[in-house]
């Protein structure tokens, strides 16, 4: 998998990438993460890639060509797919992450200001991911939590791919609840099913305390998810 970033501040990609589970995975290529600065592109000596919206208005628009010249400097393979991080872009779901994990290259393209000229959307023709209903400061958060959420679907990320599969949403339900050591703690135990070795009956638990918690929690996806199982 080929991570490729168009980001004003490779900075912010470059940190988060260099720790902890995503930097042993880089380490071992399972994947890679590049990033591209419009700013490098652009045909301005004092590096500008912003300006004032025609008609008027606040803030400052991302031009075309810069972003425009840097996506088209990078190498696509086949199996590629664009994705422009915008609040207007369709909600970042699990199911659109395993999607994803099925490209070897994932092209992103992170905002600034009051957003992209309208033209790079029309040009570049990405699909838009939007992380939630509220507003960044700039795609950079966005991108990463693609990146960590598709990475940890890719074979050699974690320690076992089959941790992916218990994760909330991976079966449509809030995770169960998880313990570890001690198995009391002021006065808070373990439960017992747990600690029996009986891999059926802790099954049967950890559904039942994930029915549980979703119904409470999240009931749009409970709701769902008893509509399926009818």
């Amino acid at each position: 998998m080929r991570f490729e970033v168009l980001t004003l501040f490779p900075e912010i990609i470059g940190a988060y990438c260099n720790v902890s589970i995503m930097k042993r995975a880089r380490e071992s290529a399972v994947f890679s993460v590049n990033t591209v600065n419009p700013r490098d592109f652009t045909l301005d000596k004092h590096k500008k890639v912003d300006d004032t919206p025609y008609g008027g208005g606040a803030g400052m628009v991302l031009m075309p060509q810069p972003y425009v010249d840097a996506y088209e400097s990078l190498e696509r393979i086949e199996n590629s797919i664009t994705v422009m991080l915008t609040p207007q872009g369709k909600p970042l779901t699990d199911a659109i992450v395993n999607n994803l994990a099925k490209y070897e290259q994932i092209v992103m393209l992170c905002g600034h200001y009051e957003g992209f000229d309208e033209r790079i959307r029309e040009i570049i023709k990405p699909v838009e991911i939007s992380v939630g209903d509220f507003v960044l400061t700039g795609g950079e958060l966005p991108a990463l939590c693609l990146i960590d959420a598709v990475s940890r679907k890719i074979e050699g990320t974690l320690g076992k791919i089959e941790s992916a599969d218990y994760d909330t949403f991976s079966n449509g339900l809030i995770e169960y609840p998880q313990y570890t050591k001690p198995r009391v703690y002021r006065g808070l135990e373990v439960p017992e099913v747990l600690l029996n070795g009986n891999h059926k009956l802790i099954e049967e638990f950890r559904l039942e305390e994930s029915l549980k918690r979703t119904k409470v929690k999240r009931p749009d996806l409970y709701e769902k998810y008893m509509n399926e199982v009818k």
